[in-house]
């Protein structure tokens, strides 16, 4: 018998842990998971044990429904390169397995279904893209072509096959995709992308006429007990686009048309950072949406887009706001959310930061990963205990240390931490200060309550020279995870008031009016943010701020959503952002840089803020070396790099020691 015990009710969240109706079947609670790709298909969209694990996990973890991640009803245009597919007879065994299970633990999985269409991937071979009309400038590498009504007819007949396998392999019911402006249906829905005269455009119902036809064709072949969901955007948020008024209107011909449920996002693929948000956005940005729909439908409404604690999902069901809430990321981060919020122990919840490096690989076709998990398969910790427990020394407290110290105390080693500040975290601390990074506080108190948890020994104000350790701890085993300095290049510091972005937000340096900020990173562009007025209106007192970035491209190395909410925001706020900028001079009172061949000249900046990036410091690693001592380095102690490379190391090197 499936087990349905986990989460099954909640004192703390009675309304997101009660049961809901869907179409005629019963899913046991409202917490649910939305598509969020994992990369981890193989041989050409089949389910690998992988898949099965991952989603076996939520569901085991008390998700009362999971919806996967695209699957195509079609080979020829893949939407990613370890997304499914569902083209034939031979991906069925590998969905029966995955139903089965998701089943055990008691909860439903919706399959997506999906045709790429102009968003496909260019796979060498690929044909010429096909798209509603000839408009690809937007999204598409290359002009695609109209698909012809011919072609159409295959292709509804083509979902309505993937369904019917689906539906012999134990799935629950399929999610059909028509949101965002998105793959074949969402642009024929899109008056963005629908520009057709015949029956599939022209006014709305032209444009809906593909997504009804698909709907009654897997109703027709899958019966009434299999749940049929449409995913929509409530609004597309992108001038031209769909509006709220449109949407409702489709949303009501969908419920006349037999679907089961709607999933109502938002925003565009076009729009970038409007569907998917990043942080800086509000939580659940598209709750608006889906309660306005819900007055007009009487079919449940779910909403989505970064729903990442419990209490918010709870109040939106609790206001009226959708009938379940999809948390994607929340669910990526700790697989067991729904059952530790379900118990109330939310302080035991792996906090989601919302900056979506869950997703950033999957382009380059790396599996889904996480920045506060470095396994997303992992149980909290839940690794070996070591066959020879040691002393072991962690030297840093910033997220790379304490999640080494964690580790290892879990595995039985005796842990120390020590760490020269007078709290955890290191320069997570700082990260937390810019706009719309407040969630790194969390991940702080998270990593620090599981190091009393597991009786890990901290040490803070406590600065450690290798004398000092070989002395004080002989025997111990070091892990060196102390960060790394900013660069500050001294033909830079002779300005009247020069700092590093880490000078400024540690509340170091107090700026003056007339800023300059030298490196367009993401901590020089986030810096930049954080200074800026909040409100460009020109004011005599508001800060005047330089963006001076050698590299054509702002925040080069960062992409997604939160990218484009960190520019879009600090340029509306009056930040000047000069690329291709190389300085050249710097004396007391001037900032020369070149740019396009001609030299600049800034005479009236009061405060030099330097974010050049940082080096590591070997010093302390290279001293220990020489004594003996036996001592690994790991995150920014080795290397800069990002929180998620930093955890990441630690967590493997702790699973070695």
């Amino acid at each position: 018998m499936p087990s349905t015990s986990i989460a099954a009710s909640s004192e703390k969240y009675p309304q997101l842990f009660s049961p809901i109706k869907v179409g005629t079947q019963t899913v046991k609670n409202r917490l649910w998971m939305p598509p969020v790709s994992t990369n981890l298909a193989v041989d050409h969209g089949h389910v690998s044990d992988a898949l099965v694990e991952h989603y076996t996990n939520r569901a085991k973890g008390g998700v009362g429904l999971i919806v996967t991640e695209v699957v195509t009803v079609e080979p020829t245009y893949v939407y990613l390169p370890g997304d499914m597919c569902m083209a034939d007879d031979s991906f069925v065994p590998g969905w029966e397995k995955l139903a089965a299970g998701v089943h055990e633990h008691g909860a439903k999985i919706l399959p997506q279904l999906f045709h790429p269409a102009y968003m496909a991937f260019p796979i060498p071979g690929t044909p010429q893209l096909i798209a509603p009309s000839f408009v690809g400038p937007y999204y598409a590498r290359e002009a695609p072509r109209p698909v012809t009504k011919e072609e159409l007819a295959v292709i509804i007949r083509q979902f309505g096959d993937a369904a019917e396998r689906m539906r012999r392999a134990g799935t629950d019911g399929v999610e059909i995709h028509a949101a965002h402006a998105h793959g074949l249906l969402g642009g024929f829905l899109s008056p963005l992308y629908n520009k057709r005269t015949d029956e599939y455009g022209g006014d709305i119902d032209g444009r809906l006429k593909l997504t009804l036809d698909v709907v009654r064709e897997v109703r027709e072949r899958c019966g009434e007990d299999f749940i049929i969901d449409v995913r929509i955007s409530g609004d597309e948020r992108s001038e031209g686009g769909l509006t709220l008024d449109d949407m409702v209107y489709v949303a009501k011909q969908l419920e006349r048309a037999g679907v089961d449920m709607l999933h109502v996002s938002g925003g565009t693929t076009i729009k970038r950072g409007s569907a998917i948000p990043g942080n800086g956005t509000k939580p659940a940005s598209h709750a608006d949406l889906s309660c306005e729909i819900k007055r007009h439908v009487s079919i449940p409404v779910a909403t989505v887009g970064r729903i990442t604690e419990a209490w918010v999902a709870e109040e939106l069901i609790e206001n009226g706001a959708a009938d379940a809430c999809m948390m994607g990321r929340a669910n990526v981060c700790d697989a067991r959310f729904a059952e530790k919020a379900a118990a109330g122990k939310t302080a035991d919840i792996r906090p989601c930061i919302g900056c979506l490096r869950c997703l950033t690989g999957i382009m380059f076709g790396k599996p889904i990963s996480c920045t506060v998990n470095p396994d997303v398969e992992g149980d909290d910790g839940a690794v070996e205990p070591a066959a020879v427990k040691k002393d072991v020394l962690v030297v840093g407290a910033g997220p790379a240390g304490m999640e080494a110290a964690f580790v290892a105390a879990r595995r039985g080693h005796r842990v120390v931490l020590a760490d020269d500040q007078g709290e955890v975290g290191g320069t997570m601390r700082i990260a937390a200060v810019p706009i719309a990074k407040q969630d790194l506080c969390r991940v702080i108190k998270f990593q620090a309550r599981r190091l009393e948890q597991e009786g890990v020994e901290v040490k803070l104000g406590t600065r450690l020279s290798a004398e000092d350790i070989a002395r004080d701890y002989a025997g111990y085993e070091v892990v060196a995870a102390y960060g790394a300095e900013p660069i500050a290049p001294a033909s830079m510091t002779s300005f009247k008031q020069a700092c590093t972005a880490d000078d400024i937000l540690y509340g170091r340096v107090h700026p003056g009016r007339r800023i300059v900020v030298v490196g367009g990173g993401s901590v020089g562009c986030e810096t930049a943010d954080y200074l800026a007025p909040l409100v460009n209106d020109l004011a005599k007192t508001n800060r005047r701020i330089t963006l001076l970035e050698m590299g054509d491209v702002l925040a080069a190395n960062e992409s997604g959503a939160g990218r484009a909410v960190l520019i879009t925001r600090m340029l509306s706020k009056g930040v000047e952002a000069v690329t291709g900028a190389k300085v050249t001079r710097v004396d007391e009172e001037t900032i020369t840089y070149e740019k396009d061949g001609a030299e600049h000249t800034i005479d009236d900046a009061d405060t030099l803020v330097l974010a050049l990036g940082y080096r590591a410091n070997p010093s302390l690693v290279e001293d220990l070396e020489a004594a003996g001592v036996a001592v690994h380095a790991i995150g920014d102690a080795k290397a800069p790099g990002n929180i998620r490379d930093a955890v990441a190391a630690a967590y493997a090197l702790a699973r070695e020691l």
